[in-house]
């Protein structure tokens, strides 16, 4: 909003005193700062009024150990401060004209949407199975549908996507590995957005255990983003007519990866949910006064699995999402184990519930996975030079 005010502006006499909007580092820190403030100024009153709307209701889920059951009374749906701080933050000082930045908040919102679904059944049925997992299947599918052929399908001339349907491999070069998948990209684009945002969604057991890998990730990706986005360039030296010389040349191309278009302003929406969840953590770390629940765990696994797609990261998410990865695996482990042999793999599923078992506190379990994710970030942003 404020960008595109800085737009309408420039060429008049009052441009030069918003010059600074055009930038995109400044828009970033100022997207994070924004989306932080306002967390931390509406984060009391929202936390008291959703305890006086759910007093008495029981938020926590039966399948999980005994430890969790002291819990109950602390109220859920602290989701919507997250999403209302991302949505402000990004509004206020994304490019708004940029297809990719609405891609990420419909996403956001959709599957905000579906979680806010999920929590409204558990607190009116009074239970905590809420929203089947298929229909939840079926609502993510539609508005990740609605996102790529709704807004990055250009349908004048045909069907034709907006979007690169290539990937790259990490720690190799674009040149050597960066196979085209053609359409079936759509498929694979689906498995790595609606896996994401299940796989957050599984991590979001303990206190600050979901937010703080969440605020991990998306900071390498407003680095990732950033550097696929931006027109800054860096000098190098090339061979030019048999001299060698020092030339400027592209981010991307200095660093070997895919050019991506409106990839700065996906790192200002990916630095709003870093103020986000700051402001969100200082609300849930143990004990924690309130949870993000469904509505704030699947709306950030569909934002983080939306920009790893925009960006061309699908394959490094991987290694960026580690720890949700982790959690969803041990998941499908245990259930699969059971269905063929009856034996459990994990003393509980998913991970961390296996080492709460095994006699581990919460708060040390919370801050390893911390470090495991930290760890996982930096080798991510190891192989923009590694390639």
């Amino acid at each position: 909003m404020l960008y595109l005010l800085y737009e309408w502006l420039k060429e008049g006499d009052f441009g030069k005193y918003f010059n600074f909007l055009r930038y995109p580092t400044f828009r970033i820190v100022a997207g994070a700062t924004s989306s932080l403030l306002i967390g931390m100024l509406v984060g009391p009153r929202l936390i008291a009024r959703l305890r006086l709307a759910q007093h008495g209701q029981s938020n926590v889920r039966e399948d999980t150990p005994e430890s969790h059951q002291k819990k109950k009374g602390t109220p859920t749906l602290g989701g919507t401060l997250i999403l209302l701080s991302i949505f402000l933050g990004t509004l206020l000082f994304a490019d708004l004209s940029s297809r990719v930045v609405w891609v990420a908040l419909l996403m956001t919102a959709g599957y905000g949407f579906t979680g806010f679904l999920d929590d409204y059944l558990k607190l009116s049925k009074r239970n905590s199975k809420g929203l089947a997992g298929r229909y939840k299947i079926v609502l993510q599918t539609v508005f990740f549908l609605v996102a790529v052929f709704g807004i990055m399908t250009d349908w004048s001339h045909g069907p034709k996507l907006l979007m690169e349907t290539t990937l790259s491999v990490p720690f190799v070069p674009t040149r050597y590995a960066n196979p085209d998948l053609g359409w079936f990209y759509v498929v694979f684009a689906w498995i790595v957005v609606v896996g994401t945002s299940n796989a957050v969604n599984m991590t979001d057991g303990l206190d600050g255990l979901a937010i703080a890998p969440t605020m991990i990730s998306a900071l390498v990706f407003t680095v990732l983003c950033y550097a696929a986005g931006t027109s800054v360039s860096i000098a190098d030296y090339e061979t030019i007519n048999g001299v060698r010389q020092l030339v400027g040349v592209p981010v991307h191309e200095y660093l070997g990866i895919t050019r991506v278009n409106g990839g700065a302003e996906l790192a200002v929406f990916c630095a709003t949910i870093i103020g986000a969840g700051i402001s969100f953590l200082w609300f849930n770390a143990h004990p924690a006064s309130v949870f993000m629940g469904d509505v704030g765990s699947l709306a950030l696994g569909g934002a983080l699995g939306t920009v790893a797609m925009l960006s061309k990261n699908e394959v490094l998410s991987a290694i960026i999402h580690g720890v949700f990865l982790a959690e969803i695996l041990s998941v499908m482990i245990q259930v699969t184990s059971f269905k063929l042999t009856g034996k459990r793999v994990f003393k509980m599923a998913p991970l961390h519930h296996h080492f709460e078992k095994l006699g581990m506190g919460e708060t040390k379990i919370v801050i390893r996975f911390w470090i495991v994710s930290v760890l996982l970030g930096a080798i991510a942003l190891a192989s923009l030079k590694l390639r």
